[in-house]
């Protein structure tokens, strides 16, 4: 069943005037503050998406590649793939596999077990004054959703959900779109396996992502490029449908069996 009932609606707004975050910048505190300055206020049921980057400067995931010194084993694959030596290190570093190479991409298995270009690691709208950076991924984005959501809740009493986002591309499927890379207080996935449909008929695969669909509806508001709204709340979707619980979104990623195209 969906989560939007007859009649029902949600919304997605962004938090406007964020300021530029450093590491060990409260994170917390500064969605509060920017949300007080534009008159927002947080309700009971809310879903607070937060882009990467900001989290992932907060925790002080930014690096300097003067400090990356390069393996034989990145600079052969950088002379491959025409890219910087020391940005194939950190790639390889935050990596377990190389799944796919060619000029200017590295399809990568993340430790995470996230699939996607480079590792995650991105170089645009990061501060490059003082020499090359890079951007990783947060070490674990679930932990980082949940500390967020109690340090939320422990100055709001609000019951929240938190979805972190990342950008990704997906096979045969031009463009990218938001995803979740982390997740706490919501179901991330809704298991409908061995119900029926509307004609009596058992569901064998039905497994819905409501986490992707949440951080994709929260990228449209926040934007990928020049925006600066690394903040988006929606609202009226409740955070926990059926059994399922409050789950991580380490959930989402498919097991290496099961990975058909591996």
């Amino acid at each position: 069943m969906s989560d939007i009932q007859p009649g029902q609606s949600f919304s997605v707004f962004g938090v406007p005037g964020l300021p530029m975050v450093a590491e060990g910048d409260d994170l917390a505190a500064l969605v509060l503050e920017a949300m007080a300055a534009s008159d927002q206020t947080l309700e009971d049921g809310d879903c607070i998406c937060l882009a990467q980057k900001i989290v992932s400067k907060a925790e002080g995931q930014q690096i300097a590649l003067a400090d990356v010194s390069a393996t034989p084993e990145a600079e052969k694959l950088a002379a491959e793939t025409d890219k910087d030596p020391r940005l194939v290190q950190l790639i390889l570093d935050e990596s377990t596999e190389v799944l796919r190479q060619k000029p200017g991409v590295l399809i990568m298995r993340h430790r995470l077990g996230l699939v996607g270009a480079h590792a995650g690691i991105d170089q645009s709208n990061i501060d490059h004054d003082g020499g090359e950076q890079a951007l990783l991924l947060p070490i674990d984005p679930d932990a980082s959703a949940a500390r967020f959501k109690a340090d939320i809740e422990s100055r709001t009493g609000k019951k929240i959900g938190v979805i972190i986002t990342d950008s990704a591309n997906r096979p045969w499927r031009l463009g990218t779109i938001g995803i979740a890379i982390g997740a706490a207080g919501l179901t991330v996935l809704d298991d409908h396996r061995g119900g029926t449909d509307s004609f009596g008929r058992e569901l064998k695969v039905t497994l819905i992502n409501r986490a992707d669909a949440i951080a994709s509806m929260a990228t449209m508001v926040m934007g990928e490029t020049t925006e600066r709204m690394p903040v988006a709340i929606v609202r009226g979707l409740p955070l926990v449908v059926g059994e399922n619980g409050e789950q991580p979104a380490a959930m989402i990623n498919r097991p290496l069996e099961e990975d058909l195209f591996r």
